[in-house]
């Protein structure tokens, strides 16, 4: 982590293409061992080098040809991205893997330096070395996915990320655009680690707001895995302090995970993630900060966390299934408003239409479907102010038709939005349902809460395998249950497929 900045830091569900089913390719488990080996090597390059790994500094170049040799042996398409800052020469290592839509590029970046005053292996050593083992992964299970993949190491991210700066503005417009998505690893195994995910959707409404739009996506990957492994995860905020800031700043997605630098562990947090509520990293710019100061269980969840998001959002595509059932809401097809007669909300309840955009400040209704013309949405129409007809009153619900479900593995993806101002609450939601028989589960659930949250679509795949052989029904859910909340939520390309 970089010097700048006052305050700590604090993916998708992966979305399918609406007739597609999930992932092809499970993604491996990385060995925690071989991440450790790496972690092992930067040490004792630091030892042979002053103590540090540092921009301009002979550990640095030694950390790059270390990296490089592994890559080059394995396949990639490697390239030293030479720049200069503070005085100094600095390299980025840029590395392709052969194959894939290069005008959809996913990239995995982490910082390789060090701070001058130790060798950097929590920070960011660890990152840097999670990376680069899911990279020699990708060259060992012969991975080919959809999209074009390209790992980066940059230099110099302790003086201001200078590196991953340079890179970003060497870039046309065209191969900015050809960057679908950015996931930083800086610092993955801090010794009292805390589990946080950027918060793609500003979901935690804190701080700077949400990343361009796919950075939602990324965190819902991330989140995804942990929640798999039954390890909780908490957001934190894309304030600028690491390396996915220039490229935020140019509109490309990011997420990416952390553990915890100088801030302190709350009380809530060592009962979320034991531990102490003492720094997450006591070493942190410290010399101390050495293979000793890393925490084993942190380093090996997130390794195969990054290793799954990266299987997951390179193939997203992934191979086509059945499709059992899809809307996209162009023609009615039998969604039923208050099918059990329980709904209370007086206006803003859910339509089949043509929205109308609404703004209060931040975008509440969106004008705009992510197919056609029409969605479903919370009162389509636009009043006289942002509240006309958002929800008010309660719950409003609206039902699909019943829903035949074979045998087999089955994925259900939609696009949806919920946005709210901040006199919301956690009260207030937006939830999907599967109704079987008599019984009703809730699958997909958005909270609302105290912040200004505007109107973006955003995607979500759920496994329905649980419910094969049934016949079901969804049930799309809204709530303002706050006071004088303003509430509004939208769906749209409803998809259910077989794999």
């Amino acid at each position: 982590m970089p010097l700048i900045g006052a305050t700590a830091l604090l993916l998708s569900i992966a979305a399918a293409a609406p007739a597609q089913a999930a992932v092809a390719v499970a993604p491996p488990d990385i060995p925690l061992a071989n991440v450790k080996n790496h972690l092992t090597q930067f040490q004792s390059i630091a030892n042979a080098n002053g103590g540090n790994r540092a921009h301009g500094r002979p550990g640095y170049l030694a950390s790059v040809t270390y990296v490089k040799g592994l890559l080059d042996a394995a396949g990639f398409q490697t390239q030293q991205q030479q720049f200069t800052t503070s005085g100094a020469t600095g390299w980025n290592l840029i590395a392709d893997w052969p194959g894939g839509d290069t005008n959809d590029t996913l990239m995995v970046g982490a910082h390789l330096d060090s701070v001058t005053a130790g060798p950097g292996i929590n920070d960011n050593g660890s990152g840097s070395a999670a990376n680069l083992e899911v990279a020699l992964a990708v060259a060992r299970t012969g991975f080919h996915p959809t999209r074009h993949l390209r790992f980066a190491w940059w230099g110099a991210e302790e003086l201001g990320l200078r590196g991953s700066t340079f890179y970003v503005n060497s870039l046309s417009a065209a191969q900015k655009a050809a960057i679908g998505g950015y996931l930083n690893f800086d610092m993955v195994a801090s010794p009292n680690p805390g589990y946080f995910l950027y918060d793609g959707d500003n979901s935690d409404g804190t701080g700077s707001g949400p990343g361009p739009a796919g950075s939602a996506e990324i965190e819902d990957t991330l989140e995804d895995y942990f929640t798999s492994i039954g390890v909780p995860t908490r957001g934190t905020d894309f304030d600028g302090r690491s390396d996915y800031g220039p490229f935020i700043a140019n509109g490309i997605p990011a997420g990416g995970i952390f553990t915890g630098a100088e801030g302190r562990k709350t009380a809530a947090q060592v009962e979320l993630w034991g531990g102490t509520t003492g720094a997450f990293d006591p070493c942190y710019h410290r010399a101390c900060d050495t293979t000793t100061n890393i925490s084993d269980t942190a380093l090996d969840r997130d390794s195969d966390a990054i290793a799954y998001a990266v299987w997951t959002l390179a193939d997203e595509t992934g191979t086509p299934g059945e499709t059992v059932f899809t809307d996209d809401f162009e023609t009615a097809k039998g969604w039923t408003t208050n099918a059990a007669g329980t709904d209370t909300a007086t206006t803003g309840t859910w339509q089949r239409g043509d929205p109308a955009a609404t703004s209060s400040g931040v975008a509440t209704q969106l004008g705009n479907t992510v197919s056609g013309s029409n969605d479903l949405v919370t009162g389509a129409a636009a009043g006289t102010s942002a509240g006309t007809y958002d929800v008010d009153g309660g719950t409003t619900t609206i039902q699909s038709p019943a829903i035949t479900l074979p045998s087999g593995t089955l994925s259900l993806s939609f696009s949806w939005y919920l946005a709210h101002l901040n006199n919301a609450s956690s009260a207030d939601y937006f939830r999907v349902r599967v109704t079987s028989g008599t019984t009703a589960t809730t699958v997909f659930n958005q909270a609302g809460s105290a912040a200004n949250r505007a109107a973006s679509w955003q995607k979500a795949t759920v496994n329905l395998s649980a419910y094969a052989g049934q016949t079901v029904r969804l049930q799309i859910e809204a709530a303002d249950a706050s006071t004088a909340s303003l509430v509004e939520a939208a769906v749209d390309d409803v998809v259910i497929t077989k794999s």
